[in-house]
This record gives structure tokens, sequence and C-alpha cells, in this order.
């Protein structure tokens, strides 16, 4: 199998930008508008779910698969999702994923029975899934490889904007004209980024002469069962780990074993296992897992701190969590800016030690300080955060070849969710054992475990490390 050198991307002293063409900026302007409505999908459901248990005489535990069964179908399906894109087209199935987004979205606003809003749900989130891995994918090759920073942080940005704006854009639709709204919403904004795409993205290769490789549909299947199950055992219970739980864990552990066996057999796998082995790429999805996990803990267990130590009403509680979104939708484009300037890797290690420090001063800032102390620190965590990620996702896309883009793309989003649903698990339950102290004192030992395995793994300038 050939093999062509990876170079971590460094910053060049006095290089001056290269600017992007127009043809670049509009390639941009889609793919940020279909980063935007994944990630708005995900956040504007939250806030509707005290008033669909209420429309459809439902319980938490019922109504609350209308948001797992979105999640589910990115984390099990957006690895496959990427692969089927460098197959048979990244444009054609982008557009696919929108158009299948936007009626999936048409769906649940009709919706008569929970059951059919949980099913148009998991349609929803399979075309975010191809909006995710396929909007990654094109950005790295829509921009020279020096402004591959600013291409990730504009992503970043926007992925931010739609997490901030769906609990105030939800609860104003909500209240304006009923809970469907919050889906039909996405209808006209799903069909501007269908006809963005179509208008602006660049046509896919033509096929060529040789075969093409086949879709490795078993282990697409033990890879979703794989990624079910864990999803699953971190999800269900609210917290409470059971034999259900134990049990799925195992049939996770079984299928995941499986799955790499199948890899190994495959002639045309779903995941080249060497990918996985390579320091930029396995260091990149390994770090982007912990520092996620990192980020779900102000999410999970900012609340609870806010409410139940620092006496705060729903409202305030709010406006203070708003401060992470808000922070992370300012800072993405400085940061991707930043990346190209000072390089991958000291951007990448840089956002860590701002992460670290965060975390382990939030605990204490805010019991001294209240809520700006707990402000301060949760801002200088997102911000971390936001050149971290702007960092790892150009360190990761930036010299990987063009036939594997999507799977990789698809890769890197699948870690930063499987991050987010194990942390949601396990800082929770971190916090309700230790208090605060635990949870970020966890949380700070993550970011710098991610900075020494960037810092291990990543080559120097100069090093070159074949890339499968």
């Amino acid at each position: 199998m050939k093999t062509r050198p990876i170079q971590l991307p460094e910053a060049i002293p006095g290089a001056l930008p290269i600017p992007l063409t127009a043809a670049a900026r509009q390639a941009l302007a889609a793919l940020s508008l279909t980063t935007l409505l994944s990630s708005l999908g995900t956040s504007i459901a939250n806030v509707a779910l005290p008033t669909l248990a209420a429309s459809f005489h439902a319980s938490f535990q019922q109504v609350q698969w209308v948001v797992l069964a979105y999640l589910l179908a990115i984390t099990t399906l957006i690895v496959s999702v990427g692969r089927l894109g460098d197959l048979l087209g990244r444009r054609r199935l982008l557009i696919a994923g929108v158009a299948l987004f936007t009626v999936a979205s048409a769906l649940c606003g009709l919706a008569g029975e929970l059951w059919q809003l949980i099913a148009a749900r998991a349609l929803q989130g399979l075309g975010a899934a191809a909006m995710m891995s396929l909007a990654m994918a094109f950005a790295a090759s829509a921009v020279p490889k020096e402004r591959t920073g600013t291409a990730m942080g504009l992503l970043g940005t926007m992925s931010a904007v739609g997490t901030a704006l769906g609990p105030t854009a939800g609860g104003g639709l909500i209240a304006l004209a009923g809970w469907p709204a919050i889906f039909w919403i996405s209808v006209p904004l799903g069909a501007l980024a269908a006809l963005l795409a179509y208008r602006f993205l660049p046509a896919d290769a033509p096929a060529a002469d040789a075969p093409r490789p086949k879709f490795d549909q078993l282990g697409t299947l033990l890879l979703a069962l794989t990624l079910a199950a864990f999803s699953l055992a971190m999800t269900l219970g609210r917290g409470h780990f059971g034999w259900t739980n134990a049990l799925l864990l195992l049939g996770a552990a079984a299928c995941g074993g499986l799955f790499a066996l199948a890899q190994k057999k495959s002639a045309s796998p779903l995941i080249r296992m060497e990918m996985l082995r390579h320091p930029v790429l396995g260091a990149g999805f390994a770090a982007s897992a912990l520092v996620t996990t990192v980020v779900m803990a102000t999410l999970v267990v900012g609340p609870f701190y806010l409410g139940g130590m620092l006496g705060l009403e729903a409202a305030q509680i709010g406006l203070v969590m708003s401060t992470g979104p808000l922070v992370a939708a300012l800072s993405g484009v400085p940061a991707g800016r930043l990346v190209d300037s000072m390089g991958a890797r000291r951007a990448g290690l840089a956002g860590l030690a701002g992460m670290a420090a965060g975390a382990a001063a939030l605990p204490w800032m805010a019991a001294s300080y209240g809520v700006p102390g707990y402000i301060a620190p949760l801002a200088l965590i997102t911000a971390g955060y936001a050149l971290f990620q702007a960092a790892n996702n150009t360190a990761v896309m930036a010299d990987v070849e063009a036939s594997q883009r999507g799977v990789v793309s698809g890769l890197l989003n699948l870690s930063r969710n499987l991050g987010l649903i194990t942390g949601a698990s396990a800082m929770g339950a971190l916090y309700a054992l230790g208090g605060m102290q635990a949870a970020f004192g966890v949380a700070a030992v993550l970011s710098l475990a991610a900075a020494g395995i960037i810092q291990r793994n990543a080559p120097s300038p100069r090093a070159e490390c074949p890339l499968p």
C-alpha cells in the first residue's frame, strides 16, 4: 500500500496569509449553514421536552428519546456516512443529507404521535451525520493548506452559534407557535443550505477507470451496534449504573472486537485500522475524546452547582450557562487565524493549557467570588477549547488523502460525540461523589493528559511520518 508523508502544519514566521478566493468563501458559506443547522438540531429540542411530555401525555423517560434518537443516529452512523461520501462523492451525499434533514424536520413538525416524532428525529440525525462529517471534509479541501485553521475555526464558530441559539430560539418559537415550530424553522433553512451547497460546492470528481472499492456493509453494521450499545450504556438510567448498563457495555465490547476482526479481513474496510495507530491521527482522535469529556463537565455539573450552591433561578442559570457558547462563537474565527499563524501543535497545546488552568481554578473561584468567579474560568475553558478544536481539526485534516477525508472527518466527529456521551455520565457521577473539586480536578487532569498525548505524538515541523 502506498504511503505519503504527513507534516503537522506549523507557521512560517513572517509569512503573509494567503487570501481566500471567491469560490472558497462561497463554499465556506454553504458549509457554515449546514454546520449551524446540524448543531441547532441538537440543542433546540432540549428546551421542548417538558412541553412534549405534556402534549403527548408521556413521561420524561419517554420524551428524552426525542433527543437521544437524534444523537444516537449521528453517533452510530457518522463514520459510515463519511466513508460513503469518499466512495460515492461528497457533494452529492452532502446535498442528500441536507435534503433528508429538511424532509425529516417537516415530518417532526407533522408528527401526531410520540413514536412518529422519535422516528423522524432519527431520520433527521442521519441527515445531520452526513452534514457534520462531510462539511469538515469539504472545508479541508476548499481552502489552501495554510488557511485550514481559519476554515476549521469558522465551522467551530457556526457549531457554537447553533448550540447557543437553540435554547433561546426554541423557547421563543414554542411560546409563539407551539412545539412543532422548533422543527418547521429548519425547513426553509435546510432548503437554503441545499441550494447553496448545489450552487457553490465543487462537483465530485468523475469516477476513475479502476474498480470502485466496495462499501463495507458488515463493518458498518458491527460499528453501528458497538456505538449504539456504548451510547445507550452511558445514557440510560439517568446516572444510575445497573445491570442493563453493564450488559450494554459487554455487548459494545463484543461487537467492537468483532468489528476490529472484520476490518482486518475486509478487502475494503470501513476504517483502515492503521489510521488509529498513526501518531497524528490517533493522537488527534484520543485528545478530542478527552477534551470533550471536559467540556461536558461544564454542561452537566454547571446547572446543579449554580442552582444548588449559588442559589440561582432557572432564568439566571440559563444566562450564566450561555457564557460558554457565546465565548465559543466569538473566539472560533480568531482561534482559527491563531492556528494559521502559530501552527497547529503550539496552538493546540496553548488551548489545552488554558482549559487545564480554567478547570483547576473554577471550584475555588466560584466558591470565593460567586457568579463572576464561575464565569471567568468558564470563559477560559471555552476559549481554550475553541483554540484546541481549531488546531486539532487542522492537524488531523490538513494532510489526509482526498479519498479518506470523509471517513477521517467522521472519526473526528465520532471522537467528540463519544467524549460528550461519556462525560455526561462520568462527570455527573464525579460531581455526585466528590463535588466540584472532584469533577473539575479530573477535568484539569484530562486536559493535561490530552496535552501530553499531542506533545508526545506530534512530529516536529520538519519531521515526516507515513500516512496510511
